[in-house]
């Protein structure tokens, strides 16, 4: 079984900087593509940045210059760092692997979510 475990979200101020972190434990053979979606009450799931197994790098345009998406596949390991933070990027952020090849077959995962609050 296949589950993604995320950290790193919290409290920060304006202009500050935090790392997130989503690790898939179980059988793991390969990950083809590791995003990040942010979610507020009420409104959708955006995709905030993807990296694919080539890190070919996608970023929504409001994080353009300040989300650095990375990955480490020896950990099967995505992660986030957030610089210049603003209020506006408050939300839950929750990590979705797609296409995970492991012990059982393919799937997709998603994460449980880290919230992450800026303060101004």
């Amino acid at each position: 079984q296949v589950r993604l475990v995320e950290s790193g979200g919290g409290l920060v101020q304006a202009g500050g900087s935090l790392r997130l972190s989503c690790t898939a434990s179980g059988s793991i053979v390969s990950i083809n593509t590791m995003g990040w979606y942010r979610q507020n009450p009420g409104k959708q799931r955006d995709l905030v940045a993807s990296i694919t197994k080539d890190s070919v790098t996608v970023y929504a345009d409001s994080v353009k210059g300040r989300f650095t998406i990375s990955r480490d596949n020896a950990k099967s390991t995505g992660y986030l760092t957030m610089d210049a933070l603003k209020p506006e990027d408050t939300g839950i952020y929750v990590c979705n692997f797609r296409t995970v090849v492991h012990a059982g077959g393919v799937s997709d995962y998603w994460g449980q979510g880290t919230e992450v609050t800026v303060s101004s």
